[in-house]
């Protein structure tokens, strides 16, 4: 067996403690970081009359335990769990569970945290149609595997906070509109605050992931039920109040972003628009210019470009208050993007010289969690955008190029960014270069639900479409077609 020990459930040992073995000799080793579900066994000869592959004492133990362990973030964030939350089948949700353990999770034990029996759990795993309707039996089965309520395609009727959550955010936690308990009768303390910038990295990091259908509905009841009554209960402890009014701004800002991302303008320009004035209402000026250098991002894709150039220049006033150069940096190359759109060249390349200076000299200094983002890989983006719209296609290509040396977990900007390469390819007339990378960025766009999404591959079939005749554009452009991109007319959006 390749160096892999025979099984000693021949020999009677304990079958827990054989797995752990096993899977440090597959590892070679590696300190059995990922244990198998169940608890450790302890090697012990089994009875002679025992027909089970556990001791008593391990058998006990493992009967006691009837809770699914809580899971980071990461654990729910994959293809498989989004295919089976789209399905709205429960069965489909066990399987991807239970599948996404290593080794996998065995029915029995998945019976045993649900209160069924293994035959129940095969057969709402096999069956064709979705689980039952019944909410409650709903409710039950994803609160006993802790699902996130985000990714759920209904809502829990209560609205227990999970311990995680207070401890600084490393869970979902759960929520419904409407606490339980008024705020107005609350002090509002930096603890309310944590936890909505927890649950905003955890929507923040489901929207760079999936794009901004996923969560938006949970964000905006989020914001009803929770944010809006911490605001109103006029109590706080010493210093809190500007903590949640930017923490309440920074998920509007966020609850903004999605409605954009679904194409819900005038909702993305509500949401920016309140966060801007809670920012305004409390002084913070570096969060205010974060919110115009946003609100002049969406002006310049809906090519607004007047509107975008004073709303970053109103971003620049603001942050060159706060002395962060990467800021200061991210409305400056705003403000340039804006002014290409203009087709004022002098002016672009003057606040791309401002961005690249002012980015440069904040090499290494700290920055709000909410700035992490704007790296180099974003700013070299918005310099292939600023050039390729002042027809400069062969300047633009070098920093599209770097754009893409991102950072994980941006799946939705990677797609931009790649769009955005075989876009300026496209511009260069090198056809099968911008083909090639044109499918890469449309076979990144299954994952994901956003509009925004269409529009740059859309962009892309519009620049490649006085090719249409070559057959690589040809088979580009039959597969945006399955997807719906572009219409009979190829090249042509929606």
């Amino acid at each position: 067996m390749d160096g892999i020990s025979a099984s000693p459930i021949s020999a009677g040992r304990c079958v827990s403690a054989w797995l752990n073995s096993v899977q440090e000799q597959v590892r070679g080793g590696d300190g059995g970081k990922a244990e198998p579900p169940g608890l450790p066994g302890c090697g012990a000869r089994l009875a002679a009359d025992n027909s089970t592959s556990h001791c008593s004492a391990c058998a006990r133990r493992e009967a006691q335990v009837v809770h699914a362990p809580e899971k980071p973030v990461e654990f729910w964030a994959t293809r498989q769990f989004r295919e089976a939350f789209a399905s709205r089948h429960f069965g489909r949700v066990l399987k991807a569970y239970r599948y996404a353990h290593n080794p996998p999770l065995t029915q029995a034990r998945l019976a045993r945290w649900l209160f069924m029996s293994q035959p129940q759990v095969s057969h709402l795993e096999g069956d064709r149609t979705p689980a039952p309707s019944d909410l409650v039996r709903l409710e039950r089965w994803a609160r006993a595997l802790r699902v996130p309520e985000a990714l759920l395609w209904f809502r829990f009727t209560s609205s227990p906070i999970s311990e995680s959550v207070e401890r600084r955010g490393r869970s979902f936690g759960w929520f419904t509109v409407g606490a339980s308990e008024p705020a107005a009768d609350r002090v509002v303390g930096l603890p309310d605050v944590e936890t909505l910038r927890a649950m905003t990295r955890t929507f923040r990091l489901l929207d760079n992931r999936f794009g901004g259908g996923h969560a938006r509905s949970t964000v905006s009841q989020y914001l009803v039920a929770e944010g809006v009554p911490l605001l109103r209960a006029g109590r706080f402890r010493d210093g809190v109040r500007r903590e949640l009014f930017g923490a309440v701004a920074e998920m509007n800002q966020l609850a903004g972003w999605m409605a954009y991302d679904m194409g819900d303008v005038e909702a993305g320009r509500k949401h920016l628009r309140l966060a801007l004035q809670l920012c305004k209402d409390v002084g913070d000026d570096a969060l205010a210019a974060e919110m115009l250098a946003g609100m002049s991002h969406h002006a310049a894709f809906f090519r607004s470009p007047l509107v975008a150039v004073d709303l970053a220049r109103g971003a620049r006033d603001n942050a060159s208050r706060t002395g962060l150069g990467v800021l200061q940096a991210e409305a400056a190359v705003m403000e340039a993007h804006g002014l290409a759109l203009r087709h004022d060249t002098r002016g672009a390349v003057a606040a791309l010289r401002d961005a690249e200076a002012l980015f440069s000299g904040a090499e290494g200094s700290v920055v709000p969690e909410w700035l992490g983002y704007f790296d180099a890989a974003y700013l070299s983006a918005k310099f292939a955008h600023t050039f390729r719209d002042l027809g400069r296609p062969d300047v633009a290509e070098g920093f599209a190029r770097r754009s893409l040396e991102m950072t994980e977990g941006y799946e939705r900007g990677r797609l931009f960014n790649t769009a955005l390469l075989a876009s300026i390819l496209a511009d260069l007339r090198r056809v099968e270069e911008a083909v090639e990378v044109g499918l890469s960025a449309l076979r990144m766009a299954g994952n994901l639900t956003s509009v925004r999404t269409v529009r740059y591959l859309a962009d892309v079939a519009a620049r490649l479409a006085p090719f249409n005749r070559e057959p690589a554009v040809e088979e580009l452009f039959a597969e945006m077609r399955v997807m719906g991109i572009v219409g009979s007319a190829e090249g042509q959006d929606v």
